[in-house]
């Protein structure tokens, strides 16, 4: 009877920690725009549920980009579903950013060649952050999340829709 109930004390102890386990980011959206030469174009959009949408445009899976890629068709769309410990990953590179701490924009627009990359947060509780980061520099811990985003075009299962 002692097991018993010891069992029972487990997985009630259990299940009550993997319901509280939901993300206080309901999207988690990123962006990188084009530069005067071979820089990653896309969109990647993540929900809570670590469903993903990848809008690949150019540079994204070409190992020796050309110029002749600028003529070609636009990548596609892919989704995947980000693996858990990839997102976990990702959510606590945002934790440590203190995303709604951060400043609306970074960088220096007088430089004309660099990418523009956008970080949308939307938060469980309806809030909201955009991060606009021109040359993508704003700092070394937006950097990490920036890389991380370049990591889950290449590690996970993406299946293309479009």
């Amino acid at each position: 009877m002692k097991y018993l109930l010891s069992l029972f004390a487990f997985l009630f102890l259990f299940s009550c920690h993997s319901q509280n386990t939901q993300s206080k980011y309901s999207t988690i959206e990123y962006e990188a725009g084009a530069c005067f030469g071979f820089c990653p174009i896309y969109k990647m959009t993540i929900n809570s549920d670590r469903a993903a949408v990848l809008e690949a445009e150019h540079f994204n899976f070409t190992k020796n980009p050309s110029k002749a890629e600028f003529s070609k068709e636009r990548e596609g769309t892919f989704k995947a579903t980000i693996k858990d410990a990839d997102y976990k990953k990702l959510v606590t590179l945002l934790d440590e950013l203190n995303v709604k701490n951060l400043k609306d924009k970074y960088g220096d627009h007088n430089i004309t060649d660099l990418s523009t990359s956008h970080l949308r947060i939307k938060f469980a509780d309806g809030t909201s952050k955009n991060v606009e980061d021109y040359g993508k520099n704003g700092s070394d811990e937006l950097a990490k999340v920036y890389q991380a985003f370049e990591d889950l075009k290449h590690n996970q299962q993406w299946t293309k829709i479009k």
